[in-house]
């Protein structure tokens, strides 16, 4: 009743009242069942957290792998290191990196091929089993 009031400037005079009611009760019941489901989903994370508030396992996780990337990329040969990032940081095709590096098509898929085997290599414990890069 209270959103009906709030509400009543912008209702149409013609609607029937009784029809938004009930849809505003179907629409607040289903909302509320909404919230619910959410909270029931967060409260493993809710009670998890201690008082200091400290990072998420999966952030710290994430962090951790990405260091481990950045660390892997910057240990490539110069140039398997400047075509991958050619590549992979600022999306150039093969052919552009080519252009670009001077060097055939096929040295820059050489060197992304040898670039790509390295980090998977370096990167072993944090990749699933399947080769993914």
């Amino acid at each position: 009743m209270l959103e009906l009031w709030r509400r009543r400037e912008s209702l149409e005079r013609e609607s029937s009242p009784q029809a938004y009611l009930f849809q505003s009760t179907r629409n607040r019941a289903l909302n509320h069942l909404r919230h619910e489901r959410v909270e029931k989903r967060g409260q493993p994370f809710a009670a998890g957290r201690s008082e200091i508030d400290a990072p998420a396992p999966a952030l710290l996780v994430e962090e951790e792998i990405e260091a481990a990337l950045r660390d892997a990329v910057a240990a490539l040969p110069d140039r398997c290191r400047e075509v991958f990032e050619l590549s992979r940081t600022q999306g150039l095709k093969y052919l552009e990196i080519a252009e670009v590096l001077g060097i055939s098509v096929k040295t820059v898929e050489a060197q992304m091929g040898k670039a790509l085997r390295l980090l998977r290599e370096r990167l072993a414990p944090w990749l699933p089993d399947s080769n993914t890069l």
